[in-house]
């Protein structure tokens, strides 16, 4: 299914966060679990899916991209926080 969308992922320790955009999160997370993209993900060993957003259109979805990037890791932990406050990995419940 493709839906634009937003997503966090982090580490094991949830140490490090990685923010992405993409029409395909299963996909996408897929990719990021498997090592098949190169650079950050792979070699901060960031995999775990802690938060996604879906919007309507990439210009939306890439618009709050950006925005979230520039926010405070406070700021971010505290929105992962509220859906997601024991930073359980959401990809098994994607893919049900």
């Amino acid at each position: 299914m493709k839906q634009p969308c937003v997503y966090m992922i982090t580490n094991r320790n949830n140490t490090t966060l990685y923010i992405g955009v993409t029409s395909n999160l299963v996909q996408r997370v897929y990719q990021h679990k498997n090592k098949l993209i190169k650079g950050f993900s792979a070699k901060y060993n960031v995999d775990k899916l802690v938060y996604f957003e879906l919007f309507e259109d990439m210009e939306n979805a890439i618009t709050r991209e950006k925005r979230l990037k520039l926010w405070k890791r406070d700021w971010k932990n505290r929105i992962i926080n509220e859906v997601n406050p024991s930073w359980q990995d959401l990809y098994p419940d994607l893919i049900r």
